[in-house]
């Protein structure tokens, strides 16, 4: 299937409101480039000091937002669309459109993708590999498709790495915000006698429920849904997992304490170092305290109890 990607360059003061308009247009992402503050950004965000030159001599008064376009959602319509709108808002604007396969994009990727131990019990294999397994390792086929979750990204190994240690046999878990569902099918592995993973995106949930079944797991053990925790979600849980960004588990945090079992632990993860203090003070107003504190390359895993 070849999908259509598309290129607004606009003033970089203009990237929010262009960046609006863009997910007018295609409302399943968009991704932009920004160079303004590239050096800032990558002390804050990346942790790092030394930058690569070629990066240095980004334009810095341009923004390129770049979109991607299912055949089946119209692309030149959208492209007209985006036209429209930007002139009608006075945003000066370069938009290019060129096909791109599909699998050029999706797929391209995996050949960096190997066999990864992490912690002490398990191994992360690509669905596309085989591998040797000398030490016995609970081994996790995934693959993750266009969902968060391979387990090479320092907030998903904290997590697994911190699973290790609080899933017991005939645990219940909870799976907030579930990606590739790697999670849920990790803490199977581990001995959990259940797991439910829970995403909004509908992408998410179709590529962990096929994970799952990479893994032989189904219903009622293994459970993915579409939903909104607060309402979609009831029962309780001793250990709840939530690997998503600062601002979401803000978000979400309040409806946690009536799904975490009595002594149970509530695992946040995927919070950059700047913003511990933020996920600290939410946390803390909705009756938690931290326990446990992870850290690996900028990014934060805590575990929480009940205060």
């Amino acid at each position: 299937m070849d999908w259509t990607e598309v290129c607004i360059r606009i003033p970089t003061a203009a990237t929010d409101e262009a960046a609006a308009i863009a997910n007018m247009a295609v409302p399943y992402g968009i991704y932009i480039e920004d160079y303004s503050d590239l050096e800032q950004g990558a002390r804050e965000i990346a942790h790092i000091d030394l930058i690569d030159e070629e990066l240095l001599a980004r334009d810095r008064t341009t923004s390129i937002i770049h979109i991607y376009i299912d055949p089946q959602d119209n692309p030149p319509e959208a492209v007209a669309f985006l036209r429209e709108r930007l002139t009608a808002v006075g945003i000066a604007h370069e938009v290019d459109a060129a096909t791109v396969r599909e699998e050029d994009w999706a797929n391209n990727w995996k050949k960096y993708f190997k066999p990864l131990p992490v912690g002490k019990k398990l191994l992360i294999c690509p669905s596309w590999e085989t591998t040797d397994n000398p030490d016995g390792r609970a081994v996790l086929s995934i693959d993750p498709g266009m969902a968060f979750g391979t387990g090479g990204h320092d907030t998903t190994r904290l997590v697994l790495e911190t699973l290790e240690n609080h899933v017991a046999a005939g645990d219940a878990f909870l799976d907030i915000g579930c990606g590739s569902g790697i999670l849920s099918i990790a803490a199977c592995l581990l001995g959990a006698d259940s797991a439910l993973g829970v995403d909004i995106d509908a992408l998410a949930v179709r590529t962990a429920k096929e994970n799952g079944e990479l893994n032989g797991l189904t219903e009622p053990k293994y459970t993915i849904i579409k939903g909104d925790l607060a309402k979609d979600v009831s029962g309780t849980y001793p250990v709840i997992a939530a690997n998503i960004v600062a601002d979401a588990i803000i978000a979400l945090s309040p409806a946690v304490p009536s799904l975490l079992a009595d002594g149970g632990v509530y695992i946040v993860s995927g919070i950059i170092d700047t913003r511990e203090g933020d996920v600290l003070d939410a946390l803390t107003k909705c009756g938690f305290a931290v326990a446990e504190r992870h850290e690996h390359g900028g990014w934060l895993c805590m575990v929480c109890k009940k205060a």
